[in-house]
């Protein structure tokens, strides 16, 4: 058939454009003059071997042109008429899918993920928040979240989530765990007690390997395990200093030291158990604080809608730990150092005990750069603390000594791990109440199995 025939024969179109004005009209519900004309159309287009680049200056791939044109005021779902769901539907289905886009951008995190929870957190840590989740027409991160996980495929039906999901460490053998470090420091501590000499030197040394392995132990299981390997030279600086740092300092500004530490408190070196003995029980208050907390923040991501939401309800829960633990704290010092008749130091050992859960809560929950960074810089200042006393005795070095010896005079030898120690538990609570209180902290399920 040819001529006018031809053209009346029921046939797919074959060109991507409209017949003429009515069928363009039909398509986009705009007439021909207010479309872009080819030549402008063409303008826009990059040359020929150009690379079109995003606001950063790297490429930009077919899938962000499309989440931007869908996503801009002015792109194709602006200028689509209000058609009914059915045309959003075929819209939101077609060429210009941002979900798409941002799936095949985060394939692997939706791929590994074992429900919503884990994208929407795997969202939030590459800075999609809920109002970027607004321009994917989504009212939140989560809901974002929930329509990717349905929409990656599987090959079989991923087992269903429990209702209340609870992180590692929810048996009850992390108890025991959390408790040996408190019973080995207080048999060291009763054996220092009860003997002289070599047999006094030999029980220090045994009860120190075997508190640092249970440490080990503790840290290894449980809520305080963190994803990391971590190393834990800088906590013992920490916790030698409450145990010898005191009396070294007040030996050192009278002249000395003369001896070595005998492990009692009124020796020559005296030695300060008491807030030892009160932190190493306070790991089992420890544990359960960041249990308590891990399993109420999982409880409050199930539940949110929102990141604000979640991150205005999460605080509370921070705070409320942290408060506990602290109080549980102060009652350990004021039993061991009735017990032991020594001062119970609350200054320096509660600015301590804060400053070790705050670094451990962060380490768990995936920032232990921050932890490590903050504990290297408070105990290099209580080690400078100690060198500039004895630089002090120098020829024409005695001002070293002077801020030192100063801070003493006002507030005792406990100023110094007090302030030291005091400055880097706020500065770790203000980083722990912006990192602790997101999304992103709390999905991943933390590995039992990382080395302290």
């Amino acid at each position: 058939m040819s001529g006018l025939g031809e053209l009346d024969r029921p046939e797919t179109p074959r060109s991507p454009g409209a017949w003429d004005e009515r069928s363009r009209r039909s398509l986009t519900g705009r007439p021909l003059a207010d479309r872009p004309s080819a030549v402008d159309a063409g303008a826009r287009e990059p040359g020929a071997g150009e690379r079109e680049t995003g606001a950063v200056g790297r490429p930009v791939d077919a899938g962000e042109r499309e989440a931007s044109a869908w996503a801009s005021p002015g792109g194709r779902q602006a200028s689509a008429p209000l058609g009914g769901r059915q045309a959003s539907a075929r819209t939101r289905r077609g060429v210009a899918d941002p979900v798409k886009a941002l799936m095949h951008r985060h394939r692997d995190l939706c791929e590994r993920a074992v429900d919503p929870l884990e994208i929407a957190a795997g969202l939030e840590a590459h800075g999609v928040t809920d109002r970027t989740a607004a321009r994917f027409r989504h009212r939140d991160v989560f809901s974002l979240a929930e329509e990717m996980y349905a929409r990656v495929p599987r090959d079989t039906e991923p087992a269903p989530r429990p209702a209340e999901p609870s992180p590692p460490g929810a048996g009850a053998t992390w108890i025991v765990y959390a408790l040996l470090p408190g019973v080995l420091c207080a048999a060291t501590v009763a054996g220092l007690r009860l003997t002289e000499g070599r047999p006094r030197l030999i029980t220090a040394a045994v009860g120190a390997l075997a508190l640092a392995l249970a440490l080990r132990a503790a840290l290894r299981r449980g809520p305080l395990s963190a994803p990391v390997r971590t190393s834990g030279t800088w906590t013992c600086w920490l916790i030698g200093y409450a145990l010898l740092g005191d009396g070294l300092l007040r030996t050192a500004l009278a002249g000395g030291p003369d001896a070595l530490p005998d492990g009692t408190a009124d020796g020559a070196w005296p030695v300060t158990a008491a807030p030892v003995l009160a932190l190493a029980l306070s790991c089992a208050p420890a544990a359960g604080c960041a249990h308590l907390f891990a399993v109420r923040a999982r409880r409050r991501l199930t539940a949110s809608r929102g990141l604000a939401d979640f991150s205005a309800s999460v605080r509370p829960l921070l705070l409320g730990a942290f408060a506990l633990y602290t109080g549980v704290l102060i009652v350990l010092l004021t039993i061991t150092g009735a017990v032991l008749d020594e001062p119970a130091a609350h200054p320096q050992a509660l600015t301590l005990g804060a400053l070790l859960l705050l670094a451990r809560l962060l380490t768990v929950h995936g920032h232990a750069h921050a932890a490590t960074l903050v504990l290297t810089v408070t105990a290099a200042a209580e080690g400078a603390a100690l060198a500039t006393l004895f630089a002090g005795r120098l020829p024409g070095c005695g001002f070293l000594a002077v801020p030192v010896e100063t801070l003493v005079a006002v507030c005792g030898p406990a100023g110094v791990p007090a302030v030291a120690c005091g400055i880097g538990a706020l500065t770790l609570l203000v980083h722990a109440s912006r990192r602790l209180t997101r999304a992103s902290a709390h999905a991943g399920t933390p590995s039992s199995e990382g080395l302290r």
